[in-house]
């Protein structure tokens, strides 16, 4: 009985910590792709505006 209560306390514990990490990174994940996205346009264009370049990286990222 001990062991059951042990097993699922654990497992409670563990979706919990990765629910916490996820939300917590999310927004370190999607600002690094924008960021990437924002170089790589800078990179291939020859008239570079920062700011529109941010609001294209963004909508194309929220779209996927």
């Amino acid at each position: 009985m001990k062991n059951k209560i042990k097993t699922i306390l654990f497992i409670i514990i563990s979706i919990i910590a990765l629910w916490f990490v996820r939300n917590q990174y999310s927004d370190f994940n999607i600002s690094k792709t924008i960021s990437a996205c924002i170089v790589a346009q800078k990179q291939t264009s020859e008239k570079f505006d920062p700011k529109e370049a941010k609001e294209y990286c963004e909508k194309q990222i929220k779209k996927k």
